[in-house]
């Protein structure tokens, strides 16, 4: 059986002299798309500036090799940034250029993103964020993670990597969250464009400039990605 090629064509810089985008073809293994890029667990609290970052996994091998550290960045830039605007006890989906930032904080200050592509649904990303919430809290004792200072200390490790996997074919996830049925229907989700999460008059681009996660290259990767963004992906 031959393997399908798939297309993406994510965040990729168009060539100046045509009006196509550069096409990364790869062959994946496995009988869907990749859908799951970047799980986040986060510290949030009146005592901190920002979100602080816990434990990161992230799925970037459906970006080119060179792309990698940027796309990592930009994943933990996003993930600070809308969680810092994500009120406790809140449930909200950020779209952002063909991906979404599923965002959760919890009553008690700890709090995740999950980023997926846009098709991914996001009662089921919800459903995962529950659960690594959960499984986070059993792993380090809220004695731990809600005095910690130093960003991803308290790794979830090969749980985390594991959870990133398993999710990523909504069609199976979708199968176990139907039995456990954890997030109920009526669960509200916002879902929300970047321009309502930031402030009056607050710009991403501006974020993004001023940041101190983002390396130079990641920045103007990402004035590249926004100039020529294609939102199409082929499979």
């Amino acid at each position: 059986m031959i393997r399908p090629t798939i297309l993406i064509l994510r965040w990729h810089v168009l060539d100046p002299r045509t009006t196509i985008p550069h096409i990364h073809t790869y062959h994946h293994h496995h009988h869907h798309t990749m859908k799951v890029v970047g799980l986040a667990v986060c510290r949030t609290g009146a005592d901190l500036n920002e979100p602080l970052p816990l434990s990161i996994n992230n799925d970037l091998s459906s970006f080119g090799y060179f792309q990698r550290p940027s796309v990592k960045e930009m994943l933990l830039f996003l993930t600070k940034t809308f969680l810092k605007r994500t009120e406790p006890g809140q449930r909200q989906s950020v779209e952002h250029e063909g991906y979404v930032v599923h965002c959760y904080v919890r009553t008690d200050g700890l709090a995740g993103t999950v980023t997926t592509d846009v098709e991914y649904p996001a009662r089921v990303a919800f459903v995962m964020l529950g659960q690594v919430l959960e499984d986070y809290t059993q792993q380090y004792g809220s004695d731990a993670w809600s005095v910690c200072t130093t960003p991803e200390s308290l790794p979830m490790g090969e749980a985390g990597d594991e959870y990133v996997t398993k999710y990523q074919n909504p069609a199976e996830a979708d199968k176990v969250t139907k039995i456990q049925n954890d997030l109920d229907e009526t669960t509200s989700i916002l879902h929300k464009t970047i321009d309502s999460v930031l402030e009056r008059g607050v710009k991403l681009d501006n974020l993004v400039d001023k940041s101190n996660d983002l390396s130079a290259q990641s920045k103007m990767f990402y004035k590249q990605a926004k100039k020529t963004y294609s939102c199409c992906v082929v499979s």
